[in-house]
């Protein structure tokens, strides 16, 4: 219902923003740990996992994420380059051939592809707050895309993207998205928000590489609930679904932005 979405995002939204200029380094880490569980305990339920591997899956997870924090560990650029195959050629193959999930090594592994650069690239792209406005530009850059294609595709919508995986998506709604972001990076840029020294062309060459791979990160997370027969990934935000529905989008491009800044970095 309308009225549970916009109080759920009504406490998330200050929340998250409050955490991205306030909190600091370990608070972050916590956070960003905490919200990357959830979603990968939702990413386990639709790979049809039991409780008895959830629980070893998960605390092995969080276990290597604390001592990632208290080491201050980042990713190696093999990792890195892992990720972009993931994201530019893994990714456009799951949605091709429409691989399902299992409760199996494989794809315990592949949630790990999915979570665990993110989290990283939480860290690092944000490793204090005074980098807060560039990681918000970034992630604001996934909700633009996202409103964007939403109204568009409402509007103008009759092509459809992907039918057999995502039927409300539209051509026309990723072409209003794409727009969008592109407005919304040239005001970025102006003002001065993104930590990195690019030209307008650039910025907007990268802005569409992202909101192609935002498309895409949602795409597959679509999918994988298709095949596990579920709308949502849980019931745990009212009127969003669950923390993995909220933050698909997010994970991709988080993922591929901090790559790129740590084989650049």
């Amino acid at each position: 219902m309308l009225w549970q979405r916009v109080l759920t995002a009504l406490v998330l939204l200050p929340l998250m923003l409050g955490m991205l200029f306030y909190a600091p380094p370990g608070l972050w880490a916590f956070f960003t740990a905490l919200m990357v569980l959830l979603a990968l305990y939702e990413y386990s339920r639709l790979c049809g996992m039991s409780a008895g591997q959830r629980l070893p899956y998960l605390g092995g997870t969080a276990l290597f994420m604390l001592f990632a924090a208290a080491g201050d560990w980042m990713l190696p650029g093999i990792a890195w380059l892992l990720v972009l195959l993931f994201w530019f050629a893994g990714m456009p193959l799951w949605l091709k051939y429409k691989w399902k999930l299992a409760a199996d090594w494989k794809s315990a592994a592949i949630g790990w592809l999915l979570m665990l650069p993110f989290w990283f690239g939480m860290q690092l792209l944000r490793p204090d707050t005074d980098a807060a406005a560039s990681l918000l530009a970034v992630m604001g850059l996934v909700w633009i895309a996202d409103i964007f294609a939403y109204f568009s595709g409402k509007a103008y919508g009759k092509h459809q993207l992907a039918p057999a995986i995502s039927p409300k998506k539209s051509w026309e709604g990723a072409a209003g998205g794409a727009v969008a972001v592109l407005v919304y990076m040239t005001i970025v840029r102006q003002i001065g928000w993104l930590d990195v020294d690019w030209s307008w062309l650039s910025a907007m060459l990268v802005a569409l590489v992202l909101t192609a791979v935002s498309i895409g990160g949602d795409l597959l997370e679509s999918w994988f609930k298709r095949a596990a027969g579920v709308k949502d990934s849980s019931r745990l935000l009212p009127g969003h679904g669950g923390v993995f529905d909220r933050i698909d989008s997010l994970i991709a491009v988080v993922s591929v932005y901090a790559a790129v800044s740590g084989l650049l970095g």
